[in-house]
């Protein structure tokens, strides 16, 4: 639909069935899921601020769980096309890609709408490890633990494991600490000078 078919703003024009329609409620929900939180967000939510209905919901997502697998899979898509971006930037040199990775998440980090990482929420809202929220959030972290661990042996750390996990808690102390304070002097801003200071520990 163009602005040529109607005059009413974007998130009030009606859509039908269809693949637009599904696309317009998977943009919203992501949208809505990251800055208010997934257990916060109901479908009815979802369909007025899409401007769909229900069944249009439906007929594309089994249920508000499916809707919340897919983003969180998306999401997923977008970390690793970040952390491959790094590598490819310095091929052949771990220590560099790790470097180049926490450049560019410390810098996403001071955005005005930067919440973090949206998988590492969802693990919170969602402690039942059955629900499929959580699951998608737990299997990304235990593959992100052992490409961090693999990364750190690729360097020659004396404990790969360590280092490794290391990174990971310094990732998720980015993600958890980016939220809690405003302004461009977040304690992210340091993760940089830690993730040298680790590698350096790490692989003398």
């Amino acid at each position: 639909m163009t602005k040529s078919d109607t005059d009413a703003p974007l998130h009030l024009q009606p859509y039908g069935p269809g693949p637009r329609a599904a696309e317009k409620i998977f943009e919203t929900a992501r949208d809505l899921f990251y800055r208010e939180g997934i257990r916060a967000v109901g479908v009815d939510e979802i369909v007025s601020k899409a401007g769909v209905t229900k069944p249009s919901l439906y007929r594309s997502f089994k249920s508000k769980d499916d809707l919340v697998a897919a983003v969180l899979r998306e999401v997923e898509e977008g970390f690793w096309d970040r952390f491959k971006s790094a590598e490819d930037a310095f091929p052949g040199d771990p220590r560099a890609q790790m470097v180049a990775y926490f450049e560019g998440l410390a810098a996403r980090s001071v955005g005005d709408d930067y919440r973090g990482c949206a998988l590492s929420n969802a693990a919170v809202e969602y402690p039942d490890r059955q629900h499929v929220g959580r699951m998608v959030s737990q299997a990304h972290k235990e593959q992100l633990r052992e490409r961090l661990r693999a990364k750190a042996g690729e360097m020659g750390a004396t404990d790969p494991k360590g280092l490794g996990d290391a990174l990971l808690l310094l990732i998720e102390g980015v993600f958890t600490s980016s939220q809690m304070f405003d302004g461009d002097d977040k304690p992210a801003m340091a993760s940089v000078g830690a993730v040298r200071a680790l590698i350096a520990a790490y692989c003398p």
